[in-house]
């Protein structure tokens, strides 16, 4: 099929001048790395970048072109089994820990994909009007912000387990990120309260069903935990003392070795962090980052305080919008479950979320790495307690 140009048409179809403008972030977020970076995977729950390029490529491809687009001629045959993820409706798929191994197809082929799929979804979307191709284009535009948040947390991974840690982008500070206000306690009165996605915009299947939820009193942060207020946790012994850990959380620290969050290291007396510009002082008035479940509990229960539900963190983030600013995941001491009536689809988009609901805890908010304008107060991320390389951190509450 004769490639399109897509430039005469991106300032008269929105949601292709969207499309184009969100594939354009994933490959600007990878414009500081070199080839040589694109490939690595240290451990199995990290995907290489290259990886995150062709994956997001290929939902298109295998959503939408092979099922709406006349005639489409897949870009490479070996390409479906390659780059599924873990749809099992879609077929066999690499296993996850060997996508290191995609030493080939080379990147110059991905980025070649890319291209290709971009130019048959520019044809598909100014020749269909379906509103089910819509629907899907959306879907696999969330979908890519999703990967676009994962390529930096994966990335960050990756290069901290080069032993020089190295720089990955040098203008990619966290000067993003606001110095801790003074601590305030947001009090939320007793009562039932809406829960779940309200409005007619785009959001998961994990966020319908809104419904009715009953809050006892409680007061909640104002604002996450600090590196500094963690740090006091830290040093007076919280990773030695079991009494302040879920009994699953006290076999991770020991079998582990944990010590401290991810990315802190202790040099000659002082603590510094790794962030994408490299190696810095641990600023104590910045957001804790990079915790797992079981560290936020464990720090809750130190200071003689608890997590939020996804339900209070929801409705205090709904009552003080300008206290919630999305710059860590927070942790919840909710379990990832369904909401009433909600049903996993037919064919593969029924797997995208209903069938991880087991043995994962709610995030809620967005991260400094979540794409603009990608997450929304009903939000729902939702990780194994134990991983803390998402920027994940916490917010406690006070019952009344």
């Amino acid at each position: 099929m004769e490639a399109v140009s897509t430039e005469s048409r991106t300032h008269t179809h929105p949601l292709l001048m969207r499309f184009l403008h969100i594939r354009k972030r994933s490959v600007e977020l990878c414009s500081a790395l070199k080839t040589e970076d694109f490939v690595c995977q240290p451990v199995a729950w990290v995907s290489p970048p290259k990886w995150h390029l062709a994956h997001t490529t290929w939902f298109f491809e295998a959503f939408i072109l092979t099922r709406f687009l006349p005639d489409y001629q897949l870009f490479h045959k070996d390409y479906n089994f390659l780059f599924n993820s873990y749809y099992e409706t879609i077929g066999e798929r690499v296993q996850r820990n060997h996508r290191g191994m995609l030493f080939r197809p080379p990147l110059e082929d991905i980025f070649a994909y890319r291209r290709y799929v971009e130019e048959h979804m520019a044809h598909l979307l100014k020749e269909n009007a379906d509103p089910l191709v819509s629907e899907l284009v959306e879907l696999g535009l969330q979908h890519e912000q999703q990967h676009q948040e994962l390529l930096i947390t994966d990335t960050k991974y990756i290069f901290t387990q080069n032993p020089l840690l190295p720089v990955w982008d040098a203008k990619a500070t966290l000067e993003t990120l606001r110095q801790a206000a003074a601590l305030q306690w947001l009090s939320v009165e007793e009562g039932v309260y809406e829960i779940g996605y309200e409005g007619t915009g785009f959001c998961f299947d994990n966020e319908w069903g809104r419904h009715k939820q009953y809050l006892r009193n409680f007061s909640i942060m104002n604002r996450p935990v600090t590196n500094g207020e963690y740090l006091e946790f830290l040093e007076a012994g919280g990773y030695q003392n079991f009494r302040y850990w879920l009994s699953e959380g006290w076999e991770w620290v020991k079998e582990n070795d944990i010590v401290h969050p991810m990315y802190w290291y202790k040099i000659e007396e002082q603590w510094w962090s790794y962030h994408l510009d490299g190696l810095n002082p641990l600023d104590p008035a910045l957001p804790l980052m990079h915790i797992s479940y079981f560290e936020a509990d464990a720090y809750a229960r130190w200071k003689g305080q608890r997590l939020p539900t996804e339900f209070e963190w929801e409705t205090a983030a709904r009552l003080y919008p300008a206290c919630f600013k999305n710059e860590v995941w927070e942790w919840t001491q909710s379990a990832y479950l369904a909401y009433p009536g909600f049903r996993i689809a037919e064919g593969a988009t029924g797997e995208y979320n209903g069938k991880f609901m087991i043995n994962q805890m709610v995030l809620r908010g967005g991260s400094l790495a979540t794409a603009p304008g990608h997450s929304r107060v009903s939000y729902r991320n939702f990780f194994h307690p134990h991983l803390q390389w998402q920027f994940s951190g916490v917010r406690l509450v006070n019952d009344a």
